[in-house]
């Protein structure tokens, strides 16, 4: 018997498909992201005096970080067994095509990522780690909601049985009850964060301390994560008889790291804008000093 309060999700992952080429709203949505956030940094950059020359490798590096780190998360964390177990296995990890993307991983390497680019090009213009990660999150915000979309149009890491008005009976995995939208409960909850973190950006920029935007981004985004993944169905069959599954017990050094950064940033003082030294007048000719006379 149909529930007529459920919405039927039978959205085929495919926008359309060439021969053997196919273009995947998980693909799209995944890019935008990163397009999205090239123009929020390029926003942060005028507005601070960064050199819009450093965009382009922000973003190579923003994407090999996310691709590599989130794929070795999700073998590392989710399947081991399978990716180190047998040779073919551990080619399909260089596939991520296949599937398996683990946005803890993801993180993990962006950490890495931003801290090689804060350290290369972050002297010259008065940039750290820190300062590079309290914008970042706020573009990580918007990405994530676009990624968590995606998972929707894939039908995939949705929720446990639902009598709420707004559950999916996700038709292409064969359910036949309404579950958990958990993808749009992500989406929601980063998009929200991301707002909040964005007016906290443009109005009190001023009086913010170094480390407390990324402070308040990883208590709230992983707190967030860590509530929703109790309504989640089990990814990977070992999580059915843990008490936490793995997403959570990968959220609590997160949400502890970002407690602790927020007491380092209120402590430290240090101002969250880039602070450029500046350049010394030139001093007067002689001839200058003559006239002036």
């Amino acid at each position: 018997m149909l529930d007529f309060l459920a919405v039927y999700w039978h959205v085929s992952p495919e926008i359309f498909h060439i021969g053997a080429l196919s273009i995947r709203w998980y693909s799209l949505l995944f890019v935008s992201g990163f397009v999205l956030g090239w123009f929020i940094f390029k926003w942060f950059f005028k507005r601070e005096g960064i050199p819009l020359s450093l965009l382009d490798p922000l973003l190579y590096t923003l994407l090999i970080g996310t691709i590599v780190g989130a794929r070795l998360g999700h073998c590392i964390f989710y399947q081991p067994d399978y990716y180190f177990g047998s040779w073919q296995g551990f080619w399909e990890i260089f596939m991520p095509w296949k599937g398996g993307l683990a946005s803890h991983g993801g993180t993990i390497a962006l950490l890495l990522a931003m801290w090689w680019y804060a350290h290369h090009y972050g002297k010259k213009y008065d940039f750290d780690l820190l300062w590079i990660l309290d914008r970042l999150c706020i573009a990580v915000c918007f990405a994530g909601a676009l990624i968590r979309l995606g998972n929707l149009f894939n039908s995939e890491i949705y929720g446990d049985v639902t009598s709420l008005p707004w559950g999916f009976v996700f038709e292409l995995r064969g359910e036949t009850e309404p579950k958990h939208p958990t993808q749009l409960y992500e989406a929601l909850s980063y998009t929200i964060l991301g707002f909040a973190l964005l007016a906290l950006y443009k109005y009190r920029l001023a009086k913010l301390k170094r480390g407390t935007i990324i402070g308040i981004f990883f208590i709230v985004l992983f707190g967030m994560r860590f509530l929703i993944e109790f309504i989640k169905e089990p990814q990977v069959g070992f999580e059915e008889s843990m008490v936490l599954n793995m997403g959570q017990i990968l959220s609590i050094p997160f949400i502890l790291l970002g407690i602790g950064i927020l007491v380092y940033s209120l402590k430290s003082g240090k101002p969250a804008m880039a602070v450029h030294p500046q350049k010394p007048k030139a001093q007067p000719t002689h001839y200058a000093k003559s006239l002036g006379k």
